[in-house]
């Protein structure tokens, strides 16, 4: 899979790039996203992904729903003059907010958003308890209410806001002393009730799973919704003859900062250990 570290000059509509029909725009509110992005590299190595993080606006899950919607609509506007074939919204966030919108405002363009993996947590520890780590606007969207109530009678499902975590993946920061401190203040009361698995419902969060692992054990399973939304992206593609013949798949970063310093964060995040 090749890769291409955009320049900071360019600005956030992608000037310059080739205007065809081939790339697959994946979004998110800042740098999370990559971690779908690793998914989708591995199950369609010859595609050629667009990424676009709005770090400057990071984080999404402190705002309103509102800003989150127009945020997210207006990121996916700019960039779809180039080209696009595909949308991954990569970011549990914005799904909640804007993905009715978005499939109402662009019907023939296929558009995948992320959903926390609690289905197959559910599955897999029946009778178990469930916690789920995303942001407050996941959390109190109607979608993700809709998610629990689904599996209340399944599984004890136990929501936990998790404020300030995306700030130090944005930061780059996957193994620091305030990382750790951090992540032991929020999971600690919950993780004494004892917990099943842990699904991860924000797309940055995958970045610190093996922090997350060590502070709940080797006998909790940690499950994310980026391998699923993958799948379903090829499926889509499959279904739509729209899968790029074979070839050597690319890569480019584009964020809203526009500095080489969160290019090469963005990099960086893209080889992270799982």
């Amino acid at each position: 899979m090749g890769r291409v570290i955009c320049p900071a000059n360019l600005n956030k509509a992608g000037e310059g790039m080739e205007q065809t029909e081939e790339w697959i725009f994946v979004f998110d509110s800042g740098l999370g996203g990559i971690s779908v992005l690793r998914e989708l590299v591995q199950v369609l190595p010859g595609e050629r992904f667009l990424y676009f993080g709005d770090s400057q606006n990071a984080p999404y899950g402190t705002r309103s729903t509102e800003e989150v919607r127009s945020l997210t609509e207006a990121s996916i506007a700019a960039f779809l003059p180039r080209g696009i074939k595909a949308i991954v919204v990569a970011c549990n966030t914005a799904t909640a907010a804007a993905i009715e919108s978005l499939r109402a405002q662009y019907p023939d363009k296929i558009i995948i958003g992320m959903e926390p993996a609690l289905k197959l947590a559910a599955e897999r520890h029946a009778g178990g308890r469930i916690l789920v780590m995303a942001t407050n606007v996941t959390l109190r969207e109607e979608k993700f209410c809709a998610l629990m109530d689904r599996f209340s009678s399944v599984c004890r499902v136990v929501p936990l806001p998790c404020p300030g975590l995306v700030e130090y993946i944005e930061a780059g920061c996957l193994d620091t002393p305030e990382v750790r401190q951090h992540l032991h203040h929020l999971l600690s009361p919950a993780l004494a009730g004892g917990v099943d698995a842990i699904v991860l419902g924000c797309t940055h969060f995958p970045f610190l799973k093996p922090l997350i692992q060590e502070l709940a054990g080797p006998c909790v399973e940690i499950l994310d919704g980026a391998l699923g939304a993958a799948l379903q992206t090829r499926r889509r593609l499959e279904s739509g003859a729209l899968l790029r013949p074979a070839a050597q798949g690319t890569v480019e970063f584009h964020n809203s900062l526009n500095t080489p310093e969160i290019l090469d964060i963005s990099a960086r995040l893209l080889d992270a250990r799982r």
